[in-house]
This record gives C-alpha cells, structure tokens and sequence, in this order.
C-alpha cells in the first residue's frame, strides 16, 4: 500500500510539474509573442481572403458587395492610421486611400491576394502623409502585415478626374496639388492665392464631399 500510494505521489508531483512548466513556457514573452504574431497572421489571412471574395463580388457588378467591402475597409484603415498618425493627418491618410481603393478597383486581380495589394496603397499613403509632414515622431516600418512588392500604388486619372470635376474649383485644385502632385501647402498657397489656412479646409471639405460621392456611387453600382 505504501508503494502505491509512493507511486501515486510520485505521478502526482510529475504532472504538477510538467504544467507548471507549461505555464511558464505559455508565459514566457518570446512565447506570447510569438503567439501574438500567429494569431494576427491568421486574423489578416481570414480578412484578406473574405475582401478578395467582396472585391471580386464588386467587380461582377454587385453593389452591396462593395459597400460591405468599403465598410470594412475604412473601418480597418481608421485603425491602421490611428496607430501611426496624429487625428487630422490619420483621417486625411484614410480619405486619401479609400480614394485610391476606389479609383484603381477595376486594376485589381481576383487572381491575386487582395490584402497585399489593399496593404501597399494603405503603406504608401502613410508614408506620403509623414514626408509631407514638418514634424513627426520616429516610428518604424515594420506593419507586420504580410506583403508582397507590388510596385506604388497609383490612381486612376480619369476616375479621379472625374470625381475632381464635381468639387468646387478651389477645393478640386489644391487636392489636385497637394494631393496628387505632391506640392506642399505653403506652394499651393502661393500658386492659387488662398492662405495656408484654407488651402487646409478646402482640402478637408473636398475629400469629405469626394468620399460622400464614392460611397453614393458604391450603392448605386457604378
């Protein structure tokens, strides 16, 4: 009976151990990051798969798959763009590239994955938004979003110009330059005669009427 019970104690302490064990490895940092990374890979994987049924969906004519898709994707570009630029810039940057999900919809491939080819446009404008700015906080590159290099993403003139055409001449021309053409808001000021500060609010206005008229024409089909 003594051997038993010794035998029984002696399982009994392994066990106790070998979880023990497990937890500290569970716990362990290098282990819940790791962790961490595979879950948010898997997360981006899911999300990207499901965008590229939408997208294909959108292409084949069906409205309501392209709002569910544009619905989706601001709600990530908020976040995306939170967690790297200050409130202005960051809801700029997610105007500026829904603008240019829309505008180059039709160049997207169903045979290729879509959360790359989404991530690239979201990366360049980011990166656009921070050279533009005079001061901003070092941060890194790394999204930690799978991707592949699929060259700059770049608008469609005529679609752009045709969503451009319905503004107000100011607000089409200084989007025009400062968005498209790179010009800071000081030489935009200067080439159209509006002051810094309206330059700022037309462009404002302007891509809040621009993203009004995008998602109108999601739920028409257009």
């Amino acid at each position: 009976m003594r051997t038993l019970r010794a035998s029984s104690i002696e399982a009994l302490t392994r066990s106790s151990a070998g979880g023990a064990t497990r937890r500290r490895t569970d716990r362990a940092p290098g282990g819940r990051q790791a962790g961490q990374r595979r879950l948010r890979y898997a997360t981006w994987e899911g999300r990207s798969q499901r965008w590229r049924r939408l997208m294909i969906a959108a292409q084949g004519g069906e409205s309501q798959a392209y709002e569910r898709l544009l619905r989706e994707l601001d709600a990530w570009l908020r976040r995306y763009y939170a967690r790297r630029l200050s409130g202005p810039a960051a809801e700029d940057a997610r105007q500026d590239a829904l603008l240019a999900i829309h505008a180059t919809r039709h160049t997207y491939e169903p045979s290729r994955p879509f959360g790359p080819w989404v991530a690239a446009i979201a990366r360049y404008k980011w990166i656009d938004s921070l050279r533009d700015a005079t001061r901003f906080e070092a941060v890194s590159l790394d999204d930690e979003i799978p991707m592949e290099d699929h060259g700059e993403a770049v608008i469609s003139a005529k679609v752009m110009n045709d969503l451009l055409s319905r503004l107000k001449p100011a607000q089409a021309t200084v989007i025009r330059l400062v968005k498209l053409d790179g010009v800071s808001i000081e030489d935009a000021s200067d080439a159209t005669g509006q002051s810094a500060a309206l330059v700022k609010v037309n462009i404002h206005r302007g891509l809040n009427k621009l993203m009004a008229w995008v998602a109108c024409d999601a739920a028409s089909g257009r």
